[in-house]
């Protein structure tokens, strides 16, 4: 059908409408009405069986239990994965020229455009993850070129590294490769491209992102950039003073485990911990004196920077008098030209 016209002026539902979403709405409502004869009647059709302690629940829990066995969301994403995603081997040779920030001819490019193990090492480091060790780091990333191995020497290079220089740059040894599998580490002895990976001993090179390669040419794989910046502020101190240092090296910690999470110094001495938001602060908050600092502290009320632009030039002059009505000043507002906010940024 190409029309949704039912040739009597009515219109014909759509298909999806009809066999997916209505059944799905049709099942949550009764579930959570308990209307138990037609829910007993849709769960018979669909083969779903319900066990046990799973007969009494009724309401929220009862609709959980149904859709867990009906609509299992981890068996939905991982089919949708496999049947969507494309390999590593299809998916970089398109992708190689936005992630690496070089020639798209050398050494390094070619290794990540063909994915291959036997190429140049091309690692991106996307997060520090915490390890039971507590003050050490797994630098987890993606194998994009190449295979890394336990022992290997490379060159890590962080977000501010340039080809040629010596800034932001350590030429170390990978102390052990691990996988990461849910909960568990698991040790191997080396992980080839296309895979995540979790190595030890990197930590102390990289704040946060970084890219470790084995090619002396190598420019850096792409930094990624977030859509939200951390605008809400938490101003911490210690209720010890003794506690001052142990403090320091906890917001170190801290800003290194999370990437969203910023961790600075005012003028006045004052420490400051900024996130996207009220529960996220919070929870970096938790982490701080749970986790990294391991001591009691003092939080200051969360603050908001108030952040305002212009889009549009202002349809009328304002007028402003001086106090002894001598002087006037207009304005108007306009946006800023993109040269001038380039200028800035740059």
């Amino acid at each position: 059908m190409t029309s949704s016209d039912d040739g009597d002026g009515g219109v014909l539902p759509r298909c999806f409408v009809q066999f997916c979403m209505k059944p799905v709405i049709a099942l949550c409502r009764n579930t959570m009405e308990g209307n138990m004869e037609i829910v007993n009647k849709m769960i018979g059709n669909l083969g779903i069986v319900l066990k046990g302690d799973d007969k009494d629940k009724v309401g929220k829990p009862l609709f959980k239990c149904i859709f867990q066995k009906w609509i299992n969301a981890a068996e939905a994403l991982i089919e949708m994965i496999i049947m969507k995603l494309p390999s590593p081997i299809k998916a970089q040779a398109y992708r190689a020229g936005y992630l690496y920030e070089g020639p798209q001819d050398d050494a390094a490019a070619m290794s990540i455009k063909n994915c291959d193990k036997d190429g140049e090492l091309m690692i991106f480091i996307s997060k520090m993850i915490p390890t039971n060790d507590k003050g050490r780091f797994y630098a987890f990333g993606r194998v994009f070129g190449g295979t890394v191995a336990s022992g290997q020497k490379v060159r890590i290079q962080g977000p501010n590294y340039v080809p040629g220089s010596k800034t932001d740059l350590n030429v170390k040894n990978i102390q052990r490769t691990v996988l990461m599998m849910g909960g568990k580490v698991e040790a191997v002895p080396d992980v080839p491209c296309g895979n995540t990976v979790a190595l030890v001993g990197v930590d102390a090179y990289l704040i946060k992102q970084g890219t470790i390669t084995t090619f002396e040419g190598a420019h850096n794989i792409r930094v990624m950039k977030y859509s939200v910046s951390p605008v809400v502020r938490v101003a911490v101190e210690v209720k010890s003073a003794g506690d001052l240092p142990k403090l320091v090296e906890g917001l170190r910690k801290l800003a290194k485990a999370d990437p969203m999470v910023l961790c600075y110094t005012e003028e006045n001495g004052e420490h400051i911990v900024a996130g996207c938001g009220e529960l996220h602060v919070e929870i970096c908050l938790k982490d701080l004196e749970e986790d990294f600092a391991k001591c009691p502290i003092k939080k200051g009320d969360p603050v908001v920077s108030y952040k305002e632009t212009v889009t549009d030039e202002s349809t009328q002059m304002c007028l402003s008098k001086s106090p002894n009505k001598h002087n006037r000043i207009f304005a108007k507002a306009e946006p800023l030209t993109d040269e001038l906010s380039q200028a800035i940024e740059d």
